[in-house]
Parts: structure tokens; sequence; C-alpha cells
């Protein structure tokens, strides 16, 4: 059965949509704003926030690190002080970590390098996430999945090839895995989403979790992942689309968030039990939209019925459906009908007494 456990939360077919707000670098390398992230997610009812680590001088090129960064969104004069002026250390990352415990909300990460797992490692963090940049870095793919936390693989770029690759690199030593399908583009158009690729991996990957890692700018996608198998779903988060960053444009608000995971909520309980059949929050409306059969006139007793002596009328509040006017036509009433009056079996002569009737009259 596909089951992970992230935190003491079970996520399997049978349970809830997992729900992770990706704040990534949306905090802007400020504690304060991270603590407002986490605590709005918590409110909006997610499941886990996730944060980006990256040991910045090891995982960049000294060319690419050293690298002029003159773009709106910058936050340094190079591309290397651009990303450590967004990076938390330590103390931030301790303490982000007591505050979400505090709140009831699972925090955890993205580890772009090895120096960075070790890091996160060190801080028990109860999962890893990794990028879609990674799917083909089986070093770091065992590197992670030797911790011995949940991983999270987001598989944008990646041929089912590739999938196949990083899963038989991390479940030897990792059982715990879930593969979301992801399109890695910021932000991903409908088009490009190709949520079928749900229904691919989870028959291609029938023991594990699979879910979506969400870059389109909305949340009606979400749920149609749902549908086709998603049981985890991952959208990047903010507190204002203004704010410096590529991010922010795409991510949810809060509000969006909010909606997001109460329709999440609500999807298993829309689905039913598949057996049709009426409801008794139905009755109200049917009963005043439904009909019922009634006399078309004033009817003596012993008529015999034809269709035209009957009428489809609302409300539906007794006598017969109208599906039984081919079984009145041609029986003897017992007793006379008022204009407008529902019919009943019980207003009919007994079949015996008709068809003893009918041979009474019969020549001969």
């Amino acid at each position: 059965m596909r089951e992970l456990v992230i935190d003491g939360t079970r996520i399997s077919d049978e349970d809830d949509c997992y729900v992770v707000a990706e704040i990534g670098h949306n905090h802007q390398g400020s504690l304060e704003k991270a603590k407002d992230l986490i605590r709005a997610a918590k409110e909006c009812g997610a499941n886990a926030v996730k944060l980006q680590k990256r040991d910045n001088r090891r995982l960049y090129t000294r060319e690419m690190y050293d690298a002029p960064y003159d773009h709106e969104n910058s936050f340094g004069p190079t591309y290397g002080a651009h990303r450590e002026a967004l990076e938390l250390g330590r103390d931030e990352y301790l303490e982000l970590k007591r505050y979400a415990d505090e709140l009831g909300i699972t925090l955890f990460a993205t580890a772009f390098d090895h120096s960075s797992v070790e890091f996160l490692a060190e801080l028990d963090m109860p999962a890893f996430k990794i990028a879609s940049g990674d799917i083909h870095n089986t070093p770091l793919l065992r590197h992670v999945a030797s911790v011995g936390k949940p991983v999270l693989l987001s598989t944008g770029g990646a041929t089912l090839e590739d999938v196949r690759r990083a899963v038989d690199a991390i479940l030897p030593l990792n059982r715990s895995l879930c593969l979301l399908q992801c399109t890695a583009a910021y932000p991903a158009e409908v088009e490009d989403l190709n949520l079928r690729a749900i229904v691919t991996l989870r028959h291609e990957f029938p023991d594990l979790v699979v879910g979506l890692s969400d870059h389109q700018n909305g949340i009606a996608m979400a749920l149609v992942a749902y549908m086709l198998g998603a049981r985890v779903i991952e959208k990047h988060f903010t507190l204002n689309h203004a704010w410096k960053g590529t991010d922010h444009a795409f991510s949810l608000m809060p509000e969006g968030l909010r909606k997001l995971v109460r329709d999440l909520r609500r999807v298993p309980l829309a689905l039913g039990d598949g057996v049709k059949r009426p409801l008794p929050c139905e009755e109200p409306a049917l009963r005043k939209m439904g009909k019922k059969l009634v006399a078309a006139r004033d009817l003596p007793a012993g008529h015999v019925l034809a269709a035209s002596d009957l009428e489809a009328k609302s409300p539906a509040d007794g006598g017969l459906k109208p599906y039984e006017l081919d079984r009145l036509v041609g029986r003897t009433l017992a007793r006379p009908l008022l204009y407008e009056e529902a019919i009943t079996f019980e207003d009919l002569e007994p079949l015996e007494a008709e068809a003893a009737a009918s041979e009474a009259l019969s020549p001969g």
C-alpha cells in the first residue's frame, strides 16, 4: 500500500491530501518575515512549510557566484551576494523550527548540496525535499536518502528513465519516498502541467506516494491532480505579490492557500461512496419540482382511464409518479376523482374484478 509518514502525519490514498506551503526564499532573508509566513500557512490549514537551503560557495562555480546580478529582484551586486542575502543560518533555522513546533506545523527544507544535507540533518529536520534540478544527481540523492528521513523528489524536466534511475538510487537506502510531478517553469502554464504524468507515475511505482509540485498560478489544477491520485500538493506561498523576488508573482496568498486546503479537504466528501440514490437533502427541492399524476378533470367511478384523463403536476407530495401512467391507462376507477386530485393504485378496481367484468361483457 502507498504510505508515507512525515512528522507523525500519515499520507496515503485513503488520507487527506498533504499540503506543503513552499516558502523557499520568499522570506527575503528576514527571520520575522519567515515567521509571518509560517504562521499564515498554519492558519490556512497547510500541513507543512518548506524552506530552501544552499551552501552557495560550494554550490555555484566561482564564475557564477561572482557574476554581476543587475536585476530588479536582486538583493546584491553579484549572484553570490544575492543568494547569500537570502540565506538563513543555523540560529535562524533553530528558531524557525522551534516556532513551527510551537504552532503545530511541520517545517522542512530542500537541500541543494551535500553541505546543506549535513546542515539540515544536524537540525533533525523531519523530511527532505530534492529539487527537480537534482534528479540526475545520484550522489546527492543517495546522501539525502542515507539520512533516513522521508524524501520528496520533484521530477520536473525528467524522463521516466530519469525517474527510475533516481528511485533506484534512493529506495535501497530509504523506502520513505514521494514522487512529485512537476513542471520546472516559474510560473508553469496550464498547457505545460502534464497532469496525466501523475497517473503514469502511480502506475510505474505502485508502492510510492505521488504528488504535485505545482508552479501554476491558481488552485484549480491542484484539485485535478488530487483526482488523478496526487496525495501531496506543494504550492509556493507569499504574503505579498509585490515583494521583490521572482517567486512572489505566482505564489499563493493566504486567501488562495486557505481555499486550496479547504477544497482539497472537501474532495473526498464530495466523491461519496458511488452508490446512486436519493439523499435526504434533496427531498425539499424534489418535492417542489417533482410531479405526481392527477386527474385532468372530474372523473366518475367506473370510468376507464385514458392517457388524456391524467396530467403530471407539481408538487410531488404523494400519489403516483408520472412513469406509472402506462400502468394506469385502461384501468377502471373504483371511486370518483376530483380535478387535480392525485391518483393511487388504491383508487382503481382490483384487476380481478376488471377481468371478471370484461369476461361478463364478452359475447357468447
